[in-house]
């Protein structure tokens, strides 16, 4: 006969230090997404805020083209919504406390062809606007941002 006297101590070791692995794993794996979710819902809340600056920017321009025309296309801007209505202004403006949201106003040229070129003649009527937001996720800045053309749709 063969001594096998504490073989079942030797496979309840085993069996436990596999059972403790694939626990381990599976709650290092739950953690990693748990943390990549709560960074994407940051990036979410910037997306919100960039589409907000454009919504801004376009019911300034149905109010009247010279809030749109009349920014300088060398100052960054920012937004200030004071309860009643929005404006623009050149002190940093932090959304939440932690969005910094900025908007630049650029001249638009068109060429012979009446398209959109870089070297063209100044078109008065229309305006490219860029929203960028700035916010810190982890040990690092992300900035995103996101640009279009508004026209004097309305010739105000």
């Amino acid at each position: 006969m063969k001594k096998t006297k504490g073989m079942a101590l030797v496979e309840i070791i085993i069996g436990s230090a596999i059972i403790s692995v694939g626990i381990l794993a599976a709650i290092t794996s739950y953690n990693t997404y748990i943390n990549y979710a709560l960074a994407n819902n940051k990036n979410i809340q910037a997306s919100y805020i960039l589409e907000e600056g454009l919504e801004v920017m376009t019911f300034f321009r149905d109010v009247s083209w010279t809030n749109i025309s009349g920014l300088s296309t060398t100052t960054t801007y920012h937004l200030v919504f004071n309860g009643v209505s929005w404006a623009t202004t050149t002190t940093p403006e932090y959304v939440d406390g932690e969005f910094l949201r900025s908007i630049t106003v650029s001249d638009v040229k068109r060429n012979g062809s009446d398209q959109i070129d870089i070297s063209g003649v100044y078109d008065p009527n229309i305006k490219m606007i860029t929203t960028t937001v700035d916010y810190s996720q982890g040990h690092t800045t992300t900035t995103k941002s996101i640009s279009t053309y508004i026209t004097n749709i309305n010739a105000n």
